[in-house]
């Protein structure tokens, strides 16, 4: 394992089985904010396969994560003071949920991890806890049918494992919740933030091509200036549908993420219009209101595939519509720059 984490190793029925700690050491939570902010994530993972946890025996629970490193940290660290068996699922270093989705956390891959490892000879039991939000991946009638063993489906939140064991394997309500709260959504602005850069600098390049239509009129000092006006103006568009969108999402109106990221588009040109900083004209004014908002608009949707608000149909649907729109936006808000430039 690339990842300093096992401690040991555990002797049980003649399998030697690596033993992990529960707790995360410097390079642990660097690694995690260094995947939050989108570098190394298509690499941050574990090799699937058994770990041991505290000093588990043949009666320990076996509780069955993905080989995203986060969803592994996020397991172990809240199985503190917890003994048992953690049944590690090959991913591709995707997170529960979404592995869930394409399939990877699923019933297959579940049936193999077990007999690979031979579950069977290590527990003297026929239980395991799979994540809930795994369920959908998972069909436990032919785990059952296949493996023998049962599926106890586990609280949402790696936090309320304990209380769920506790209550013998019962969720409550509240652990059956799933939650998008403000802070859920700061942790995933980073990586869109950096993910969609390369739209960033295209539009910064549009926008450096259209400050050269400024030198007939302008100097060379002035058109610089506008030049910097109008990308700081991009760079705003870009924070309001990557930032200002997903933190603000239940209270900004509409259910659609484009018009979430239309609105906040629209707050932002009333802003500059209020400051001055759409032009010196009407055409650029204006120009300046289809662009914002196309920006914002088209951003707001990348945050669609980290939400619990919408579904992938939903996506599907809402794309067709709103990216042609975009697209009509932004060009109409470059010919308007265009004209406000040669007035």
């Amino acid at each position: 394992m690339k990842y300093k984490v096992i401690t040991g190793s555990v002797l049980i029925n003649g399998f030697s089985v690596p033993l992990i700690t529960s707790e995360l050491n410097f390079k642990d939570r660097l690694g995690a904010i260094k995947v939050r902010w989108g570098f190394n994530r298509d690499n941050y993972r574990v090799l699937p396969g058994l770990y041991a946890i505290g000093t588990p025996d043949n009666s320990s629970d076996v509780f069955v994560t993905a080989n995203y490193k986060l969803s592994f940290d996020n397991l172990r660290i809240n199985l503190y003071g917890i003994s048992g068996w953690i049944l590690v699922l090959d991913t591709k270093g995707v997170n529960v949920w979404c592995a869930a989705g394409k399939g990877t956390f699923g019933t297959k891959e579940l049936t193999n991890r077990i007999r690979r490892v031979s579950l069977d000879n290590i527990v003297a039991h026929r239980r395991i806890i799979v994540p809930q939000l795994g369920a959908t991946g998972v069909a436990a009638h032919k785990i059952k049918e296949e493996t023998g063993f049962n599926v106890h489906y586990g609280p949402v939140r790696a936090a309320d494992i304990k209380e769920f064991l506790e209550a013998g394997y019962k969720a409550t309500t509240e652990m059956r919740k799933i939650t998008f709260e403000f802070k859920e959504r700061l942790k995933l602005i980073p990586n869109d933030f950096i993910y969609s850069k390369f739209y960033l600098l295209g539009a910064f390049t549009v926008i450096f091509l259209l400050s050269l239509i400024h030198l007939k009129s302008l100097s060379l000092g002035n058109s610089i200036s506008e030049c910097l006006k109008g990308m700081l103006n991009v760079f705003l568009a870009y924070c309001a549908g990557i930032v200002i969108t997903p933190a603000l999402l239940p209270y900004i109106p509409f259910k659609r993420f484009s018009m979430k990221g239309f609105t906040a588009g629209l707050i932002l040109y009333i802003f500059l219009l209020f400051f001055k900083m759409t032009g010196h004209n009407f055409f650029e004014g204006m120009s300046w209101f289809f662009i914002l908002t196309a920006i914002s608009s088209f951003l707001a949707m990348n945050f669609t595939g980290s939400s619990t608000y919408t579904s992938l149909s939903g996506v599907k649907k809402e794309m067709k519509t709103a990216v042609p729109l975009q697209v009509i936006f932004a060009a109409a808000g470059i010919l308007l720059m265009v004209i406000g430039s040669l007035i």
